[in-house]
């Protein structure tokens, strides 16, 4: 069976899409079969995917829009096609989560550098724990050596949950290369480079 990993926060703009367009498409250039599943009324996923498609001839993953309560047949039908199945979900924390959560071998939940960020950080960490699971804290959109970054992470020690050392900077070519329909690794090289190399290690090279 695939892996499934379900991108969450209550938040909108704390970078779901970004997070899950970066997983992914960082799994690809390791060759790794990947499917996503977009289960945001918003489409952003499905956007890009359809912009990668029009760009490219094989876009090199699968993709699948459902219903919060569609996640699971949807989980099944691409975990024979891929390795790993990635969610991004909508920025609510309702019932309407909990599918994506319960199919979840991985929940990660997007924190930008903002303390309303972490406020709503706190009913995704419920909702993921009452399904049995241990959620884990990327730090995205990061403006490193900034006051405010250094007392976010303080701040986000407090939660209880596991934080990943390695972060996605303020950086415009993560913006950039997902209205291009590709992922920020798939672009020139540049430190975001690094930075996805490192995410991608500590999330799957174990």
């Amino acid at each position: 069976m695939a892996k499934v990993i379900t991108v969450a926060q209550q938040k909108g703009g704390a970078g779901k899409t970004t997070l899950a367009v970066t997983l992914a498409t960082g799994l690809i250039a390791r060759g790794v079969r990947v499917a996503v599943i977009d289960t945001d009324p918003q489409g952003s996923l499905g956007r890009w995917f359809m912009t990668r498609r029009e760009r490219m001839e094989d876009p090199g993953l699968e993709f699948s829009t459902a219903s919060a309560w569609g996640v699971s047949y949807e989980c099944e039908k691409l975990g024979r096609l891929a390795d790993v199945v990635i969610i991004d979900t909508p920025p609510k924390v309702d019932s309407d989560l909990r599918p994506a959560l319960r199919e979840a071998d991985e929940v990660l939940i997007p924190i930008a550098d903002s303390h309303v960020d972490l406020w709503a950080t706190e009913g995704v960490i419920d909702l993921a724990t009452r399904a049995g699971k241990a959620p884990k804290v990327v730090f995205n959109r990061v403006k490193k050596g900034t006051r405010l970054a250094a007392e976010v992470a303080q701040a986000a020690s407090g939660l209880g949950v596991e934080i990943l050392a390695p972060s996605l900077s303020n950086r415009v070519i993560y913006a950039e290369t997902l209205g291009q329909g590709l992922g920020a690794i798939e672009a020139r090289r540049s430190p975001a480079h690094d930075e996805i190399e490192a995410l991608m290690a500590v999330l799957f090279d174990q």
